[in-house]
This record gives C-alpha cells, sequence and structure tokens, in this order.
C-alpha cells in the first residue's frame, strides 16, 4: 500500500560537515515520489516540530539544495532536546495534524530513540507512518554501523590539526596536548594517528575513554617520549575515565561545569588540557607545554571536507527515502562496508541502535592503552577521502663542520 501524504526531515543533535548531504538526498528522493505532497522541513529539530516551524522544501531549487549540500553544519539548523514519551506524543499530534506520512529525522543515538517512540506512537493511534532514523555522528559511536556519516570529516580535521601540531613540536620541540571530542567512544581522538607518517612523527601517545587513565603511568609515558625524542605530541578524548568510570577532569579539580542535560563539562571548557598540561609542568619540570581544545572546530570546519564522507551522507539520505516510499518500512539506515573500499546500506532496528553506544574494538586499541593499532589506521584511512595531505622532511646531507667539533 502506497501512503498518501508529506514528508517532513528534521537533523538534530551537533552539526558535521555533511549532514546537509543527508537532508538534500532525502529531499530530492522523496520529490520524485507521487505519493509525496510536499516535503517540510522541520527547523531546530524535534523543538522545531512541536512549534510547527516548517519550510516547504518542495519549493526550494534543486540548484540551491544541491549548494546547500556542499555546505557543513544543519541547515534546517538544530536542538539539542532529547524528547521523552510525553515530548514524542507531542511530534505525533503535529505529524498527524499536518497529515505527514513519512518522517526522516537525522541524527545520533537519541534520534534513533526519538524515531522510535514517534513509531510507536503512531501504531497506538493506528496511523500509518513510516518513520526512517538516518544516522549522523561526528563520534561514530552509533551500533550497528561500520562508521557514520559525520566521522569521516571529522577525523579528516583532527588527523590533519595533529599533523601541522607534528611539524610545528618538530620545530620548536615542547610537549603538546590536544583535547578531542569523545565522551565514550574514542574514535575522533585516535584518528589523531593518522598523522603519523616518519618513525617518530607524533602523535606518540593517544589516550581513549575506553581504557582506564591513570594519573601516573601518563606522566611515566610522557617521560619516556620526552626522553627518548625530546618532544611528546598527545591526543586525549574529552571522555577519559579512570578505572571506576569517574570523568578524570573530576578527579583533577574540584571544580567542574555540567551542561543542561546534568552530564559533566568535559573539553568544551579547555579545563582538561590546561589540568593535564599543569600536571606535565609540575611533576617533570618541563617548561614548554601547551595544549589545545579542539572544541566546535572539529565538527563544521569549512574547507577540510571528505569526498568519501559526503557520498556516503547522501546516499544514507536517499536510502531513507527509499526504505520508507518503496518498501515501506520503518528502522534506521546502517553503513555497512563491504571490501577495501566499498560499502553497503541496511535497514535496522531502530531498538538496536536506539540510546546505545559503539566503542571502539579491543583490536584497535594497543595492548599499553595509550596508542592505537595498525588494524584502526587500515580502517579509517579510505574514510578521510582523497587529497589528504602528507607532510616531507628534508633529505640533504649534513656540511662537515670547520670550525668546531663534536665532542
Amino acid at each position: 500500500m502506497k501512503l498518501e501524504g508529506k514528508v517532513l526531515i528534521a537533523q538534530g543533535g551537533g552539526p558535521t560537515a555533511v549532514i546537509n548531504q543527508s537532508l538534500v538526498g532525502a529531499t530530492l528522493e522523496s520529490r520524485k515520489f507521487p505519493q509525496v505532497t510536499r516535503v517540510y522541513g522541520a527547523l531546530y529539530g524535534v523543538q522545531g516540530i512541536v512549534n510547527e516551524q516548517f519550510v516547504d522544501l518542495t519549493q526550494e531549487t534543486t540548484h540551491n539544495l544541491e549548494l546547500v549540500a556542499d555546505t557543513p553544519s544543519s541547515a534546517l539548523l538544530s536542538t539539542r532536546d532529547k524528547p521523552d514519551e510525553k515530548y514524542c506524543q507531542e511530534i505525533f499530534k503535529v505529524l498527524q495534524a499536518h497529515g505527514v506520512r513519512y518522517f526522516f529525522y537525522i541524527g545520533g543515538n537519541d534520534s534513533a530513540d526519538t524515531v522510535r517512540i514517534v513509531n510507536e506512537e503512531a501504531d497506538k493511534a493506528e496511523y500509518e507512518l513510516r518513520a526512517i532514523h538516518i544516522p549522523k555522528t561526528i563520534d561514530n559511536d552509533l551500533m550497528m554501523n561500520d562508521h557514520t556519516p559525520g566521522y569521516g570529516s571529522a577525523a579528516r580535521y583532527v588527523a590533519s590539526a595533529f599533523g601541522g601540531v607534528n611539524l610545528d613540536n618538530r620545530a620548536l620541540p615542547g610537549v603538546y596536548i590536544g583535547i578531542v571530542m569523545g565522551r565514550h567512544a574514542g574514535f575522533l581522538a585516535a584518528a589523531s594517528a593518522l598523522a603519523q607518517k616518519y618513525p617518530d612523527d607524533g602523535p606518540h601517545l593517544i589516550y581513549l575513554p575506553e581504557r582506564a587513565f591513570h594519573r601516573d603511568q601518563f606522566l611515566a609515558d610522557v617521560k619516556a617520549v620526552y626522553d627518548r625524542y625530546g618532544r611528546c605530541v598527545v591526543a586525549v578524548s574529552e571522555g577519559i575515565v579512570d578505572e571506576k568510570g569517574t570523568p578524570m577532569i573530576t578527579k583533577l579539580t574540584d571544580t567542574v561545569e555540567k551542561d543542561a542535560h546534568g552530564n559533566v563539562q568535559l573539553s568544551g571548557t579547555g579545563m582538561l588540557g590546561d589540568l593535564l598540561s599543569d600536571l606535565v609542568k609540575q611533576k617533570l619540570g618541563i617548561k614548554r607545554v601547551r595544549s589545545d581544545t579542539f572544541g566546535y572546530l572539529q565538527r563544521s570546519f569549512l574547507g577540510c571536507v571528505s569526498d568519501v564522507d559526503q557520498r556516503e551522507a547522501r546516499e544514507v539520505g536517499e536510502r531513507a527515502a527509499h526504505y520508507a516510499l518503496w518498501h515501506n518500512l520503518d528502522g534506521s539506515v546502517s553503513i555497512q562496508r563491504t571490501g577495501f573500499y566499498s560499502v553497503n546500506y541496511r535497514l535496522e532496528k531502530l531498538s538496536d541502535v536506539a540510546r546505545k553506544t559503539r566503542l571502539m574494538p579491543d583490536e584497535f586499541i594497543n595492548a599499553e592503552g595509550n596508542n592505537v593499532t595498525d588494524a584502526f589506521k587500515f580502517y579509517l584511512r579510505p574514510l578521510l577521502g582523497s587529497g589528504f595531505p602528507s607532510p616531507y622532511r628534508l633529505r640533504a646531507p649534513m656540511v662537515e663542520k670547520i670550525l668546531s667539533q663534536n665532542p
């Protein structure tokens, strides 16, 4: 049975460099089907749905949609609202009132849960509604996916940034600590490893939430690298925890901030980098120690976008329309790796994705828990896309000294 009615598309959570590819993919594919009467976009995610803040994407030109597709961040704007059952009931009432029969929500695991609850509300009301979750997150932490749209571009930025940091640190040696997003999963901080080309390249140390962080071992690791190379570059995931799962930022200071959902504010304040830098200075006596918090920079950086990420983000949006409009199905679109390098797409149960977190597999993390393995590098490299920059060094021989000799 073909359902006749409107399509509604929304974007939720943190923006990415390619989320608009998914929006445009779902929009243009939906506009091809005769049973679709209108394609609406909800401003400000689920918040915009309950407030009926819709734009009519049916009246947008294809040319401008293509320009928007290549533009980072959320064109429909976003929200951090995490709807509960009552909130989702309000969402459903709006969908029903506007004759929406197809609901596409682009976001992470919380967005998948919203789609699941709204779908259940439609079933209770015996209202025919096809609801599809379209994956998106730079954290790369959605279950059932090999990787997620948004991660490849953010990883490309992180790897490029650490490549530049490594060059800087080699020219003027010291200790550098970069704090990267990732509350529970370390995929993004791990991407810094793709900056390594020469044997002594940084990051020399990488710390992830999947392994307990020990302050004394961290200091010993930094000292060992510094003694060997005269410098040390460190990548740290904002979500590092101790053996009890307590965020390290709460162990290093008595003053912590919390976000709107009651979660400990991690890298957003820059505090974690400052605390680790001070620790190295005080305990190891190294004078030149610097830290940066990447923060929002890694999410929607203009001009540092993976073409592979763009292509796949476009296709998950298109596939969502196909599953709903051709096959009359609900679920969550996932990306499956089928070769080196190729992918296919599959529809998963919403309950298998909603409110669950995928972590870095053990084979991606070294035995010491302070770096990644080659298996992870092979996994990530195709996702960074074509034209990934590579640094080079001078190879000219040294000129023999005349006025002084080495002792």
